[in-house]
């Protein structure tokens, strides 16, 4: 009997991600949790679905999510709009060896989920081109504000750079690095106005992902109806 019962609820859902705020806008706490169903013996947890329960009426409304499935699901409230009611930031690990995340933002005022936030969008907004140049320079163009960073690598080891440049410091062959997609989105106040910023983690990688270059930074903030740029930053690795 043990073992039927076991079966039989290995592929039920279960609460996976849980929070609390008002994120309804009536000024009464509601209960925010992620579901899912997990895989035995691993971390991986599939169907992730956002369902917020109504602090007032007790209805439950359910969220589908367009990619539901990856590792430790996380949930956080804050505001980013402004306008005075708390948000729903969902994060997903996809467990590649890039660090990609999945990250949405629901408002969920008056019951009505409106999707803020898709880091799809994001990722096919916030492109990049990375090329090796002479002389140990690695070029980093962000196509979104034409904006150029050039990253020294003259003090990586003696092997790597003799695999890409002659005794003259010239390239042997053309080198195209790349910048991953979205793998971190933090929320800060920056400016302490109780309304969250958004900080969005891109790795820029050389030959190959394990091949780290540094990081874009990009600082992102509502503004009529949707999340802009900033602030741009890249942080370059020490060697």
């Amino acid at each position: 009997m043990f073992n039927y019962y076991s079966r039989t609820n290995i592929n039920q859902p279960s609460i996976v991600a849980f929070a609390r705020g008002d994120v309804t806008g009536d000024t009464v706490p509601d209960t925010v949790y992620l579901t899912g169903i997990k895989t035995p013996d691993s971390p991986f947890t599939q169907n992730i679905t956002l369902h917020v329960q109504d602090g007032r009426t007790g209805g439950v409304k359910s969220v589908p999510l367009r990619k539901n499935a990856g590792y430790n699901p996380a949930i956080f409230l804050g505001d980013f709009t402004g306008n005075g009611v708390e948000d729903i930031l969902i994060s997903i690990a996809t467990g590649g060896s890039g660090g990609i995340m999945y990250h949405y933002i629901y408002s969920f005022v008056e019951n009505n989920p409106q999707l803020l936030f898709d880091f799809n969008v994001y990722n096919q907004q916030y492109q990049y081109e990375v090329t090796y140049q002479d002389h140990y320079k690695v070029e980093v163009v962000s196509r979104v504000n034409n904006k150029k960073y050039l990253i020294d690598i003259s003090l990586r080891d003696a092997d790597y750079l003799n695999e890409i440049y002659d005794a003259n410091g010239k390239l042997k062959s053309p080198i195209t690095g790349f910048v991953n997609p979205l793998s971190g989105l933090y929320p800060v106040d920056f400016d302490s106005n109780k309304v969250y910023e958004l900080l969005a983690y891109q790795k820029i990688a050389g030959r190959y992902n394990a091949d780290s270059l540094g990081y874009v930074l990009n600082t992102l903030g509502w503004n009529n109806n949707r999340f802009v740029l900033q602030n741009q930053n890249a942080a370059i690795y020490g060697y």
